[in-house]
């Protein structure tokens, strides 16, 4: 005996057009822009080296050494800020080591074009160094009336250098104070912002900032206390963590490091 198919009821219409509407949303939703960035290990250089041909740091109106190892300043890489960023490339990024997802408003500054936003980024990188340049000096006693430093570093914008270019500054006049380099021959990397009192200050995207420094080569990290959470959650093998808080206490965990005395601050 067959029977005829029975109409559909009208919860089961309901049901039919709300499941439509669900899949219609997930579908934009996966297809619609969003207001993220996908960032990745940047660049990184050596503040005792050269960045294009060109001296990062020159130094004139006193002597100046020559250095040994490296001071590596560290970067993230970060899709445009006009990039189109969908659904399916935030899911992508939580599953890599390598890619994270940010808010944008965490990455560029806001209500600016594309040109305006490298503009800002530059001016945060001039005025990094300016108060890394006075940090330094300061340290050591020096008038920026007499000793002028020039940094160079191309294709680099934001402030997160500051703490590695007044390092950089201290070893080429003065290393450790003793006739010998405040890397120890180390390949050192490291991230923080600076003041031109000393205060070393957080950053973000540390964990992808690791990743950038030990596969360039670098053995020891030198992050902001702050910041050792973060910089754990993905620490590469092979890299040792050295939180500061200050230019004074980066300084005495670099002598520490290489046999100086004192103990090696960890996270």
């Amino acid at each position: 005996m067959s029977f005829a198919a029975a109409a559909a009821s009208p919860r089961n219409r309901v049901l039919a057009v709300c499941a439509a509407l669900v899949i219609a949303l997930l579908a934009v939703a996966a297809l619609a822009p969003l207001p993220v960035s996908i960032v990745v290990p940047g660049l990184t250089a050596d503040v005792l080296g050269t960045n294009k041909g060109q001296q990062v740091i020159t130094i004139t109106g006193t002597t100046t050494r020559r250095t040994t190892g490296q001071l590596r300043m560290t970067t993230i890489a970060a899709t445009q800020p006009d990039a189109s960023v969908h659904f399916s490339d935030i899911v992508k990024a939580w599953f890599a080591k390598d890619e994270a997802a940010m808010p944008r408003d965490a990455v560029y500054p806001t209500g600016g074009t594309v040109q305006e936003i490298e503009k800002h980024n530059q001016a945060e990188m001039t005025q990094s160094q300016d108060a890394a340049t006075a940090a330094a000096l300061g340290h050591l006693g020096l008038s920026p009336s007499k000793v002028k430093v020039s940094l160079h570093l191309a294709d680099v914008g934001g402030p997160s250098a500051g703490l590695m270019f007044t390092l950089g500054i201290i070893d080429k006049i003065n290393g450790n104070g003793s006739g010998g380099d405040l890397t120890g021959g180390k390949k050192i990397a490291g991230t923080g912002t600076i003041t031109t009192s000393g205060t070393v200050g957080a950053v973000g995207g540390v964990p992808l900032k690791t990743q950038a420094a030990r596969r360039d080569g670098a053995t020891v990290f030198i992050v902001p206390q702050g910041e050792c959470s973060d910089a754990q959650a993905e620490l590469p093998s092979g890299l040792r963590l050295v939180p500061v808080t200050t230019l004074d206490s980066a300084i005495s965990a670099l002598k520490a490091l290489n046999g100086g005395g004192g103990k090696v601050p960890s996270c």
